[in-house]
């Protein structure tokens, strides 16, 4: 039987847990995964793009345990009622081949998302950081706030949105948070203002510019999230020309991310060389910093890893029977036969009934 966790799983344990903890203990283990970097298999992710989005698989393998996410990104789903990104992902025994896992990973790659941004701030950002701006309130607005707060602390929020309902759904999820105070701005400019981190989460598939080099101080760490995928941008250039950048995995992210609009040799840091102390993350209160974070699968890995491991804990979640367990391993076609004599059988029994 292979374990499965479905969306009311990860949110019981997301609530069982409490965010604070979760987010804590998901964002430990994906450093864990990050420190360990170079045993994994790494390769940019396989991409199908089309006129209204992209579907992408993204694998790895730290030699024991093998590991994808399928990921979609469409920004036209809201207009039919759709998210515009949905996951599942898959851990296998590497030794057997077996499938041994499956989760959803739509809540899930929100959450790592929000906890890698958290893991990278936490690197770079000033560590007295206490405001946070967040331009786009869409579906990743909640765990990053949620994110920043039980990581470093964050206790004021500025959120942007042109979608004036996005910023209200934003707000009402998370009234009452504790120690979590949400400013309503009236404009990226006026989000940004005093701001130690920003984070920018906008899902337009286009080469824009939400942050420009005027609405930078000195000290700022970017999160930048949104910048996705080939032609979808979200800082101007000039941003990056002055700052020091960090990113998962540069083949990738020179094709997906912000830096995609720099030449090949524009010089970035890899954030796991950060974690290590192999590299050097921010040198002076003055630095400005930023995360060019495109998702990496060893994201993923870890996060289902994570959330395999509490979900036994838990006793959250149930047995898919996916993969057949016939009596002799080269009789395949036996097991066909037992499953059709006892429907033949049970059939009998309800005629003779």
């Amino acid at each position: 039987m292979t374990q499965f966790v479905s969306v009311d799983d990860v949110a019981t344990l997301f609530h069982g847990r409490g965010s604070d903890r979760f987010f804590r203990e998901l964002t430990a283990v994906i450093g864990d995964d990050f420190r360990r970097w170079p045993v994994f298999e790494k390769a940019a992710r396989l991409a199908s793009h089309s006129r209204d989005g992209v579907i992408e698989l993204m694998p790895t393998s730290d030699g024991e345990t093998y590991g994808f996410k399928y990921v979609n990104g469409h920004p036209r789903n809201t207009l039919d009622g759709k998210l515009t990104v949905t996951a599942f992902g898959v851990l296998a025994d590497v030794a057997s081949g077996y499938p041994t896992f499956i989760s959803e990973m739509t809540l899930l790659t929100a959450m790592r998302t929000a906890a890698t941004s958290a893991l990278a701030a936490k690197a770079l950002a000033r560590p007295e950081s206490r405001r946070m701006a967040l331009i786009g309130a869409g579906a990743q607005a909640e765990f990053q706030a949620l994110a920043f707060r039980a990581v470093l602390g964050i206790d004021t929020v500025a959120v942007y949105d042109v979608d004036a309902a996005a910023t209200d759904k934003f707000m009402r999820n998370l009234r009452g948070v504790p120690g979590l105070r949400i400013l309503r701005a009236g404009s990226v400019a006026e989000a940004v203002a005093g701001a130690d981190i920003v984070t920018t989460a906008t899902a337009a598939k286009t080469r824009a510019t939400i942050l420009t080099p005027d609405m930078i101080e000195p000290g700022m760490h970017i999160n930048a999230i949104g910048g996705d995928c080939p032609g979808k941008t979200e800082l101007a250039a000039a941003i990056l020309e002055r700052a020091k950048v960090f990113v998962e995995f540069p083949p990738q992210s020179r094709i997906e991310g912000e830096i995609q609009q720099m030449g090949e040799g524009f010089a970035v840091t890899e954030l796991w060389r950060v974690l290590t102390g192999e590299a050097k993350g921010r040198t002076s209160a003055t630095d400005v910093t930023v995360f060019d974070s495109v998702g990496f699968a060893i994201e993923d890995f870890s996060t289902l890893r994570y959330v395999r491991d509490i979900a036994v804990e838990a006793k959250v979640g149930s047995d898919l029977d996916l993969v057949p367990a016939p009596r002799d391993p080269k009789d395949l076609f036996g097991v066909m036969g037992r499953r059709t004599n006892l429907h033949e059988r049970r059939e009998l029994e309800a005629l003779e009934a």
